[in-house]
């Protein structure tokens, strides 16, 4: 891989690393907001909803942390 590739994908992964710590404040602002409600709440429609989109988020941050992965294996 030539220097110019290299340095485009030190860019894209700068990117992504970016998204990732904004993508993780979102999944802790969203899994904190479920855990201080009631227990009641939790189990209500709006709880479950916050419960899957913290869990979607992890899931989102997994696919990105092989991404990352990926761009690293691509400069070897």
């Amino acid at each position: 891989m030539n220097k110019l590739r290299r340095a485009e994908i030190d860019a894209v992964a700068a990117e992504l690393l970016e998204l990732q710590s904004r993508i993780e404040a979102l999944r802790d602002e969203e899994q904190d907001a479920f855990d201080n409600l009631p227990g009641g709440l939790q189990q209500a429609p709006g709880g479950q909803a916050s419960e899957a989109a913290a869990a979607a988020l992890c899931t989102a941050l997994d696919g990105l942390e092989e991404v990352l992965d990926a761009l690293g294996e691509a400069q070897a």
